[in-house]
């Protein structure tokens, strides 16, 4: 299979993104998974922009990366410098990377207006700041910027620059779509054009998302004759991001037939992508194609009875090729297939008369204001009741949550728990940042003895939602709480008139449901 090089720019265009922002350590760790996922090359950033990207190569070098090259990113010089004694070049210099990544004007509107150079100047900039960057034993990307744009109205001059960093001794012309204009056909056609007149070169593309055609554009770029292409993990990056890794290394593998990423590798990419948003503490996107939680969610009644027969009725792929896992969702809507399809999942006897039971309890508690999509673990604790397999753990015999705002205005928050695990009664004091985080940890300080395993879990995610909003403050809410250990991920939710007390029962069905997948 033909290789494409896979060139990683989520700590530096991805940060970009609005809401994104990464610690030097962020950045240490997303590199260090990264080369285990095995990038072939990992963008740093900029490092003439401040000193946490300076330190950020310096302290990567010591990391000791075993699969991917580290690639510094700058501008060619200055029009008013030389590139001796220019910032941008010398600081990819200092970082010691082993290549560099720099920007050069390719549309003849940005030399003109932003530049304030000569056509024939910029070509010179772009030669001798490839040229200086070679000379110091670093590999030369050179990033053709607004490539596409420039082609459009002069073409002549966009592939007068790339010869210019040809002369230069680029190893690579990556063409930029800066804009996130252009369609793929229109990419396919430019990037043939190049790829024809510049055999000898690797030909890159970097693609932005302001169409809706990053992914589209980046593998019509690599139909076309590119063999490297430049990304972000989840597609982060500015305005409305870039050209998404985690779609394109799939599609260039198993669609394609290109060799991207190993298959051992590529099933690191699900969590990957949850692992970039976990430190960059965002919302995962739920609807991300191959890596998104709803990737593989089947819902329609008529689609798990078809699954059921054949995987490939509804899947275009096997989704543990990519590390990700099909899932059943649980509603109102729901067929009799889609709770025969949990319980064969949870090895449970396929009985019809049961799934119907199951199902219609769930339907009871939906006109109650439950969904169960998000809830898998409350959904499994439903079914034990139902089939009278479920013992709870322990009693709630009373809880009461406390807060107080003193005259400093500090906010004290304290919830007392009292409850029976067998025959011992448990009454103890939480303290939290809040009424649930408080409960949590009195909750958990009342167990703990009892079942040791409640140490290995935390909650990740809470979310409330207002079920009937025409009731105003008597309205019935809707909590949903994320918990994690080291093997899985699992929801549960609650709904109460009461926002306590719909956070308690969410609470309790997670404890719950980590003691008995323990325990099983």
């Amino acid at each position: 299979m033909t290789r494409v090089a896979v060139y990683d720019t989520t700590l530096r265009d991805g940060m970009q993104a609005e809401g994104v922002s990464f610690s030097l350590e962020d950045k240490l760790s997303i590199a260090k998974w990264l080369d285990g996922l095995g990038m072939d090359y990992i963008e740093g950033g900029y490092a003439a922009s401040n000193p946490k990207e300076m330190q950020f190569f310096l302290d990567v070098a010591k990391l000791g990366l075993k699969n991917s090259r580290i690639a510094a990113f700058g501008s060619t010089r200055r029009a008013d410098c030389t590139v001796d004694n220019d910032v941008s070049l010398n600081s990819i210099v200092a970082t010691k990377a082993p290549a560099g990544t720099i920007v050069g004007k390719t549309w003849d509107l940005h030399v003109r207006e932003v530049l304030g150079c000569s056509l024939d100047e910029n070509l010179k900039i772009c030669t001798e700041s490839v040229r200086y960057l070679k000379s110091k034993g670093i590999e030369a990307i050179f990033d053709a910027e607004h490539f596409f744009d420039g082609y459009k109205e002069n073409p002549e001059y966009t592939m007068k620059v790339l010869l210019a960093a040809a002369e230069g001794g680029a190893d690579a012309l990556v063409l930029c779509d800066t804009n996130g204009g252009s369609l793929p056909e229109r990419i396919f056609e430019v990037t043939q054009e190049v790829c024809r007149t510049f055999g000898s070169l690797v030909v890159g593309i970097h693609t932005h998302n302001d169409t809706g055609c990053a992914i589209a554009n980046s593998l019509a770029a690599v139909r076309a004759g590119a063999r490297q292409v430049q990304g972000t993990i989840n597609g982060m990056g500015e305005r409305t991001g870039n050209a998404d890794l985690c779609s394109i290394i799939p599609n260039l593998a198993l669609k394609m037939g290109y060799e991207a990423l190993s298959p051992e590798k590529m099933r690191m990419l699900t969590e990957t992508s949850r692992f970039v948003y976990e430190i960059g503490n965002l919302a995962p996107v739920t609807n991300l194609p191959y890596v998104g939680a709803s990737a593989f969610a089947h819902k329609a009644g008529l689609h798990v009875d078809a699954l059921r027969k054949s995987k490939r009725t509804y899947e275009h792929i096997d989704p543990q090729v990519v590390g990700n896992e099909r899932r059943f969702l649980i509603s109102e809507l729901s067929g009799k297939s889609n709770v025969l399809a949990e319980m064969e999942k949870a090895k449970l006897a396929q009985d019809p008369k049961l799934a119907r039971k199951i199902l219609a309890r769930v339907q009871e508690l939906e006109n109650e204001g439950y969904q169960f999509e998000a809830a898998n673990a409350s959904f499994d604790l439903l079914t034990k009741k139902v089939l009278g397999e479920f013992k709870p753990s322990f009693e709630l015999i009373k809880y009461h949550v406390n807060v107080e705002k003193r005259r400093t205005g500090e906010i004290v928050t304290e919830a007392t728990v009292k409850l029976k695990v067998g025959d011992a009664t448990e009454h103890v004091v939480g303290e939290g940042d809040g009424p649930v985080n408080a409960l949590d940890a009195a909750l958990r300080k009342s167990l703990e003895n009892f079942y040791p395993c409640i140490r290995e879990m935390s909650l990740i995610d809470y979310k409330v939602r207002v079920v009937n909003g025409k009731a105003g403050t008597a309205a019935r809410v809707r909590v949903v709480i994320e918990s994690r250990d080291k093997q899985s991920l699992w929801g549960t939710v609650g709904v109460s008139e009461n926002v306590i007390e719909a956070s308690w029962l969410a609470l309790v069905d997670s404890v719950e449901y980590k003691i008995h997948k323990s325990a099983s």
